[in-house]
């Protein structure tokens, strides 16, 4: 171990740079992807970015581009390519711009994997009015009073969903738990904050 860091310590500090995008990104990657399996990925790890407006970047009314679990995927096809190219790519410039267009094509990448797994979940076997009067998890944060929509995850028959998801009450945060009242549509539900409802 001594040696592998009087090695890192060694290299140019560019190399350096790419190694920790590299292996720090693919390490939460793989984290990131053992709590999907398990149906617990909520919470720190993919909270959504605010934007100056409050709201995400949505992509196609489904995917928000702004998310931890993006930033994690650029970071770690950024780094890779960086590590890979440094010997062949003599130009710091070209070097850096190859490595920041890999980084967008495996967030593109991605998200097109997420896109084929959502259409999976609308088959027959997941029913939206299932979720009615059951509880959920925010996976990217509610704007308040109906301004926008955010993201829950349920799990229902063994299996975890995320459904596009509104509130009429204040903003609700990423791993809040609260409670499916009204189906709007095969993809949109309307939800209130558990937490706040709870009799005492």
């Amino acid at each position: 171990m001594e040696e592998l860091f009087t090695t890192f310590q060694n290299l140019d500090a560019l190399l350096q740079f790419f190694w920790g995008c590299a292996v720090i990104a693919s390490v939460i990657f793989v984290i990131q992807f053992i709590l999907t399996l398990f149906g617990i990925d909520h919470g720190d790890l993919s909270t959504d970015f605010d934007i100056h407006d409050g709201s995400t970047m949505d992509l196609g009314g489904t995917i928000n581009l702004f998310t931890i679990k993006n930033l994690i995927g650029f970071l770690m096809g950024f780094g890779w390519a960086g590590v890979c190219f440094y010997n062949s790519i003599s130009s710091t410039l070209l070097l850096i711009l190859s490595s920041f267009a890999v980084g967008c094509l495996f967030v593109a990448m991605f998200i097109f994997i997420y896109k084929q797994t959502r259409k999976l979940d609308r088959n027959n076997t997941f029913n939206i009015n299932d979720c009615l009067n059951k509880t959920a998890s925010v996976y990217l944060r509610i704007p308040a009073g109906g301004e926008g929509k955010g993201k829950v995850q349920i799990s229902i028959n063994g299996s975890v969903h995320e459904i596009d998801a509104l509130t009429d009450e204040d903003q609700i945060k990423s791993g809040t738990t609260v409670r499916i009242v009204e189906v709007l549509d095969n993809e949109t539900v309307k939800v209130i904050n558990e937490q706040n409802n709870l009799v005492i």
